[in-house]
This record gives C-alpha cells, structure tokens and sequence, in this order.
C-alpha cells in the first residue's frame, strides 16, 4: 500500500512539514489539491477474489468536502462516484500518474474503491478483463519483494 500521492514523495522535508497535510485516509497540499486514499482492485480471472492496490487519487475541492462531510456516516454509500486522477505510480506498469479514475465511497470500515476510466493502459486492461492469481503472484515477487 502506497502511504501518500506522489506529490509528496517528490516534495522536500520542509515542503511536507509546510504544505501537506497528510493523515492515512486524506491528503491536502496547499489547501488547493486534495486526495484520497482508495483500493484499486483487479479481479482474478481463475478464481474467486481480487488482487488489491492501495492508491490515491485526487479529488475536486467539493467533493472532497462533500465526502469529508459524510466521512464517518453510513450515507456516504449513497455519494455517486466522482471523478478523479490517479495519484501514484505502480512498479511495473508504464507511468500511471494522472490516469483518469472515478472514486467510489463504500462502507465506513471499507476505503473507497478506485476505477480507472476504460483505456488502453495496461493497468486499466487488467482491471477491466482482470488478471490471473499467478500473475498477481509473479508481480507481487518481482515489484514487491514478497
């Protein structure tokens, strides 16, 4: 699991301290830029199940207000999702910074789930026709080191 947006990591020690504030679920740079912290799950195609990411993505000023507001509230189930950009780079897949997603709010004790807009980037292929479990076992050995 990715534990900020890239943005933070190309940021300074000062520029962090400064201009981010970053807890595990939200992340606001400079009171202009706001994230999110979601899962990006790719559905295994041999078998129950799915192969998760922890990611973030951005969201517009108000809905990030708007899902702040029902953060802790069973309600937020009902918040259609929202448009997004995809906020991390993932090993192994070509530059996933800035892909579009939609952030879709579930249960309290479930992060949201991040979609990416259909494409033809291989991240957003696997999500949309899945993958198999010894692909996401060979990807977790080689860009995870498990």
């Amino acid at each position: 699991m990715v534990s900020a947006p890239a943005i933070w990591f190309d940021a300074s020690d000062k520029e962090q301290a400064e201009e981010f504030d970053l807890s595990s679920d939200t992340c606001i740079w400079k009171d202009e830029h706001f994230f999110i912290r979601g899962v990006l799950a790719i559905k295994l195609s041999d078998r129950d199940g799915s192969f998760e990411f922890g990611v973030w993505s951005t969201l517009s000023r108000e809905n990030f207000m708007r899902y702040m507001e029902l953060f802790e509230n069973a309600g937020r189930v009902g918040i259609q999702p929202m448009f997004g950009w995809f906020s991390n780079n993932l090993p192994g897949y070509p530059d996933t910074i800035n892909l579009k997603c939609h952030v879709i709010p579930r249960e309290l004790d479930l992060r949201p789930l991040i979609e990416l807009e259909p494409s033809e980037h291989p991240l957003s292929l696997q999500q949309q026709n899945g993958m198999r479990f010894e692909e996401a076992v060979a990807y977790c050995h080689e860009h995870l080191g498990m």
